[in-house]
């Protein structure tokens, strides 16, 4: 059996897709593989049974019979990690995720452990992510996002951290026309200090897409109608604040895109319906002309109705932009072509005695 802890230097950078996407590569290769969320700390919910976003989805990907519980034993709210400091309450959290490990593992030839948003996360309650590698008697692999010069400081201080637990890194989100200049310059600098370069993956739009229904939902929007679209996924944001006569040529510059415009500029909204658009937002919450929202029915694009303005609206959409969990199949299906491109698959297994 083999045991391998996918983390990350900081949030939203491609961890949880690396971790599923070489679960599922693992069971293509025929191998017993297990999901496991060891620690997940500082979610939005009040309360400690808070369901783990990424445990919930990888329940589906991988198709596990078993409760959250067993796939994400240790789960805290902000309220528990306050009640912690207070010393109101006390667990062995250490004990707790080595008994749920031991009752999880001794079946599977592969345990993928995802971990926490970042290197630092954990240490509060005596999970860190070097004591959560030991524990699980892990390897690990390290999502580095693309930041410049920061990427092998990045690295490096990945290595510092794990010291010989560090299997490599993947580096992820890199600009198209980075891409050479990483692969001939920055991974062999990073090999001869010592640091694995198993992948560098290329920046892509639809892995940032953010679904019309979590833009509603996020904005506490009212979708007012084509629902059954409100999965579908947007990459592009545009304002509609325009003159009608610039708006057509303004919105066909994007595809798979929302627009944000006033709920009082029919003329625009109809512009934007007229291109390749996944939602309009309605700010200022004005209602549409039915006759507007009869024809987005009639195509099939979501409304969302939402109270802010533009400017408030604008600012609200881009705080999360690009930062959202994976929960997409699709975006699971483009990270693995990319994984497959990208990245030395055959090394990796080979690395984890699974070869």
């Amino acid at each position: 059996m083999s045991n391998l802890y996918i983390g990350s230097t900081e949030p939203f950078c491609g961890k949880s897709a690396l971790a599923f996407g070489i679960g599922l590569e693992a069971k293509d290769r025929g191998l017993l593989v297990r999901y496991m969320k060891p620690v997940s700390i500082l979610l939005e919910g009040p309360r400690s049974a808070s369901v783990d976003q990424d445990a919930s989805f990888a329940r589906q990907v991988f198709d596990v019979p078993d409760g959250l519980s067993a796939l994400a034993p240790v789960t805290l709210s902000r309220a528990d990690i306050d009640r912690i400091l207070e010393g109101d309450l006390e667990v062995d959290y250490p004990q707790l995720l080595a008994d749920a490990f031991r009752r999880l593992a001794p079946e599977h030839q592969l345990v993928v452990a995802e971990g926490g948003g970042s290197l630092r996360e954990g240490h509060t309650i005596g999970l860190s992510a070097q004591t959560v590698v030991r524990l699980l008697n892990a390897r690990a692999l390290i999502v580095v996002p693309h930041d410049g010069a920061l990427i092998t400081d990045d690295a490096l201080a990945a290595k510092s951290v794990l010291g010989d637990s560090l299997m490599g890194v993947v580096i992820n989100r890199v600009p198209r026309y980075r891409m050479r200049f990483v692969e001939e310059t920055v991974k062999p600098y990073l090999e001869r200090q010592g640091v694995k370069v198993y992948g560098v993956l290329p920046e892509e739009r639809v892995l940032q897409a953010v679904s019309v229904r979590e833009i509603a939902l996020r904005l506490n929007g009212e979708i007012l109608c084509a629902e059954e679209a409100a999965d579908e996924l947007v990459e592009n944001l545009m304002v509609g604040a325009m003159s009608v006569d610039s708006a057509l040529s303004y919105f066909r510059r994007l595809p798979n895109k929302a627009v944000i415009t006033g709920g009082d500029r029919p003329d625009v909204q109809l512009a934007a319906l007229e291109t390749n658009t996944k939602a309009v937002i309605l700010t200022g919450n004005l209602h549409p002309s039915p006759i507007i929202l009869s024809r987005a029915a009639e195509i099939g694009v979501p409304m969302i109705l939402v109270k802010t303005d533009t400017l408030g609206t604008v600012e609200s959409i881009r705080s999360f932009f690009g930062r959202t969990r994976l929960q997409q199949p699709r975006k699971l299906e483009r990270f693995r072509e990319l994984m497959t491109e990208r990245m030395d698959l055959d090394g990796l297994f080979a690395d984890l005695g699974l070869g």
